[in-house]
């Protein structure tokens, strides 16, 4: 069923580009960080790990695209020594999507996240969290209670 699903979402991707545009739109009026009902792409949380019972929350997050490099110093050096290049971010969105989300909700642990959408400015992940505490999940993650 998740294929279909997933097949599904690249025609819409394909053909009706607009109708995810429209989404982006209202993403980006909304803040940051924001708790969602249900995941958007159900096929790509289910393969991350995501199961529809207590305990298990999912996240939109914007990310802000560019930036990411050092800028030219104001004041005088060498060209070698400038320091602005070969420099890279080591970290991708991704990555630093999950880091705000942990920062957010310290009391839950990260899953897993999967792309949703980037236009110029932003990308959008969603998040899948769990709460290790809860009753329903405790005897499922024993490696997360640490």
């Amino acid at each position: 069923m998740y294929k279909y699903i997933n097949e599904y979402w690249q025609k819409i991707w394909k053909e009706k580009p607009e109708s995810i545009k429209e989404r982006a739109i209202a993403w980006r009026k909304e803040p940051a960080i924001v708790r969602v009902e249900k995941p958007t792409r159900i096929d790509k949380a289910r393969r991350s790990g995501y199961k529809a019972k207590q305990g298990y929350v999912v996240v939109r997050v914007r990310v802000g695209r560019g930036g990411m490099r050092k800028s030219r110093p104001k004041a005088g050096r060498r060209p070698k020594h400038l320091g602005t290049v070969k420099i890279k971010a080591n970290v991708n969105y991704r990555e630093v999507a999950e880091r705000r989300v942990s920062e957010r909700y310290p009391n839950l642990k990260v899953l897993n996240s999967y792309f949703l959408y980037k236009d110029g400015k932003y990308a959008w992940y969603e998040v899948i969290l769990v709460d290790p505490n809860h009753p329903v999940i405790a005897g499922e993650f024993k490696s997360f209670k640490t």
